[in-house]
């Protein structure tokens, strides 16, 4: 892999589908659109991991999560002859809403093709915005087949939720704000799940900081990025079984390189572990994250994370909050039965 350093930076050459100054680029792009998250600490979760970990607050992005980075720089990268047609995408929700959000800031029509099994909050969040709904089966074979025939009925151009350069661009400005604010990071812990979030964060963090580590967070249930890093190619979990809804996709043939050559490891959680970060977040910076958010907690914590060299060397870890957006409607009804007796 090539590189040319200039000022302490790493140009990573374009062998992949997106790199440092497209990242640049793409921040530049939406700007205007999108807000500068805050990284919030905790002294108990501090003294609790046995070093300095720095949240970066994306759910309190626009649409409660990162997506709306890549989505909007996308979007807008479109020339307007081609955005006239609309825009589609298939999603699980998270992207699905920013995807609707775009196409709403651009005045575009949206066609969104959802699971059945989706969050209540994520489908509300895509009606909010106005992105016309499509059902599909939960299976991402079941979303690609419907995608395609949406888009060969409406002409609409395909936005990705992770195998598109423009996605990954708009996700890697995290890692540029993040190191803006917390310079000293020696690692950043992302979720994954297509790769497009940690590629952008791997290209952009260590094209700043080339020795800067990059860590994965998957769930046991869907841990095909674990495998096929493990593996050197890429591993297909058709059956994936999480509740980590936003971490059930594979990883795609342009997130794929960029997780092969600069993600570091990727550590692997169990399901009750990604709850006990959801509550332990929860209690002590007082915030809300949904599953495929708290996951990072989780890996820093784990007991791989203990024994892991690379990791036990780090003593200030970024930890991406990657969104926020859970379906709290058992939570209220629970109280209002609880008010009623």
């Amino acid at each position: 892999m090539g590189t040319t350093e200039k000022q302490n930076e790493v140009y990573l050459e374009p062998e992949y589908a997106a790199d440092l100054a497209s990242i640049r680029k793409a921040r530049k792009r939406i700007e205007t659109f999108i807000d500068t998250t805050p990284v919030l600490k905790s002294s108990f979760i501090d003294e609790l991991s046995g070093r300095k970990l720095f949240f970066k607050a994306e759910n309190f992005q626009k649409g409660g999560a990162f997506k709306i980075r890549g989505a909007c720089n996308a979007v807008f990268s479109l020339p307007d002859e081609v955005a006239k047609r609309g825009i589609l995408t298939h999603s699980s929700g998270n992207h699905a809403a920013a995807v609707a959000l775009a196409a709403k800031l651009r005045d575009i029509p949206a066609h969104i093709v959802i699971p059945k099994n989706a969050p209540q909050c994520k489908i509300d969040n895509v009606n909010q915005y106005g992105g016309r709904i499509v059902w599909a089966d939960s299976s991402i074979e079941s979303r690609e087949a419907i995608a395609a025939k949406v888009q060969e009925e409406t002409g609409a151009v395909m936005i990705h939720p992770f195998n598109d350069g423009n996605v990954i661009s708009g996700q890697g400005t995290i890692a540029l704000e993040f190191l803006e604010q917390v310079p000293e990071l020696e690692a950043i812990v992302v979720p994954i799940s297509g790769g497009g979030l940690i590629s952008g964060i791997a290209l952009g963090a260590k094209g700043i900081k080339p020795t800067i580590k990059i860590f994965g967070a998957e769930p046991y249930g869907a841990s095909d990025a674990a495998q096929s890093k493990a593996t050197n190619t890429i591993v297909r979990n058709v059956s994936p079984r999480t509740l980590a809804d936003g971490l059930r996709a594979q990883l795609g043939d342009l997130t794929w390189p960029v997780i092969r050559d600069l993600v570091d490891d990727i550590i692997v959680v169990n399901d009750k572990d990604i709850v006990k970060g959801m509550k332990m977040l929860y209690e002590s910076l007082k915030i809300v994250v949904e599953p495929s958010g708290a996951i990072g907690l989780a890996a820093v914590l784990s007991k791989q994370s203990a024994s892991h060299p690379d990791v036990a060397e780090c003593r200030s870890i970024g930890i991406v909050l990657s969104g926020g957006n859970v379906d709290l409607d058992p939570l209220w009804d629970y109280m209002n039965c609880a008010c009623q007796t």
